[in-house]
């Protein structure tokens, strides 16, 4: 039985972990970008240019 209350006690401080992290986060500002999500697919992610064929 005692075991039982351990690990509901453990769960709780986990969970209460997890509630200040994403609570720090939103405070913080990093759900803020609404713009960047909506035009990622528009950005092309490739930077180097095409190999030459060489003869």
């Amino acid at each position: 039985m005692t075991i039982i209350f351990l690990l509901i006690s453990i769960s709780l401080l986990l969970a209460l972990g997890f509630l200040v992290a994403f609570i720090w986060a939103v405070k913080s500002g990093q759900f803020d970008d609404a713009y960047t999500p909506s035009v990622r697919m528009l950005m092309d992610d490739v930077t180097h240019k095409p190999k030459r064929m060489e003869k």
